[in-house]
């Protein structure tokens, strides 16, 4: 049976008040919500365009940050969020005129009221600031796992999408001199992987970045919000008229009462969950098992003659059984030698 794999918690996750996780009334919807693409549990991309400062003089240096959300819940999307804005702006524009700070610092109304004064053309976050999103759903982060056998960890997916992130802005010719990222392990490992990967980047790795750095407080709100907003979208599915808005699964965390209920009351015998549900998650395996779910798959081990055998080679084989079975099921063979 292919191995679950359970993501531990990491601090952040653990300190969260999952009270405040869950999404408001009201709440910005912002434009890297893509519904249908949230709604069929595909993982997508959303850059914004150069904002208008830096692409009237694409000399300008920029400063960029990277940071998440969505890491331990069983529930939704882990998104990752990008920003970047001149680096002789990034401390005066978002600490001391907007007063951006780590996204679990500030209420959801707070995080909302802030991401749509990224997305106004008429603010000057807007004219100053580009941002960017990376949305891995929870099904492809579950098969990714369970495809291979826990190999291509969080942290690998997480580590890609960063890449992946960064080298778009890049792409788009912004010139970027410094970058923070929040780390997702060891910071020196993970700096030293990046910084072989972009060696013209001044790239720092730092525990809670999302507190030290500005750029990357900003990115934590662009994920945060965008997270929450795809929840909102993936419960559509479920909410009924009396529910009036609320989202019954709350933050969608294992440690959240409301999550674990209505996993427990929201469980198809066979199927489990839809595309709202990372499987690869001990706590989506250990209800299933405990229901006795028979959606199981034991794979056998891998044979060298049949990994080497071409699809025809299947076919060729079963209708040879098939000829071997008919001509033997009434007696035995008649062979020409007879006649």
């Amino acid at each position: 049976m292919a191995e679950i794999i359970d993501e531990p918690m990491d601090d952040q996750t653990e300190s969260q008040n999952v009270a405040e996780e869950a999404s408001i009334e009201g709440v910005f919807i912002p434009p890297s919500i893509h519904n249908e693409r949230v709604l069929s549990g595909e993982s997508y991309t959303h850059i914004s365009a150069v904002p208008a400062t830096i692409a009237t003089d694409m000399s300008t240096e920029c400063v960029l940050g990277v940071d998440e959300a969505g890491r331990g819940p069983v529930l939704g999307p882990m998104v990752y969020g990008l920003y970047y804005l001149p680096l002789s702006m990034h401390r005066s524009l978002l600490a001391d005129t907007h007063h951006f700070d780590d996204s679990k610092a500030l209420t959801p109304a707070v995080r909302s009221d802030l991401m749509e004064k990224v997305c106004s053309a008429d603010t000057d976050l807007y004219q100053h600031s580009g941002w960017a999103i990376r949305s891995m759903s929870a099904r492809d982060i579950a098969a990714a796992q369970l495809r291979a056998n826990g190999t291509y960890n969080l942290n690998a997916q997480a580590m890609d999408a960063t890449i992946d992130l960064i080298q778009q802005v890049l792409d788009q010719g912004v010139n970027i001199r410094e970058v923070y990222i929040d780390t997702i392990g060891p910071p020196a490992t993970y700096q030293k992987k990046l910084e072989r990967i972009f060696p013209s980047l001044a790239i720092t790795v730092a525990k809670k970045a999302d507190s030290l750095y500005p750029c990357v407080s900003a990115a934590s709100i662009c994920a945060k919000v965008t997270r929450d907003a795809a929840l909102d979208v993936l419960y559509t599915s479920y909410a009924s008229p009396e529910e009036n808005g609320v989202i019954a699964w709350g933050s969608g965390y294992p440690s959240d009462a409301r999550c674990t209920t209505w996993l427990k009351g929201n469980m198809h015998p066979f199927f489990g969950w839809g595309n709202e549900c990372r499987f690869s998650w001990g706590t989506a395996k250990e209800l299933l098992e405990a229901r006795g779910a028979p959606g199981r798959m034991d794979w056998p081990e891998p044979d060298e003659a049949t990994d080497n055998m071409k699809l025809t080679g299947f076919f060729t084989e079963a209708e040879a059984e098939k000829e071997d079975g008919m001509a033997t099921w009434f007696g035995r063979r008649v062979t020409a030698e007879v006649f």
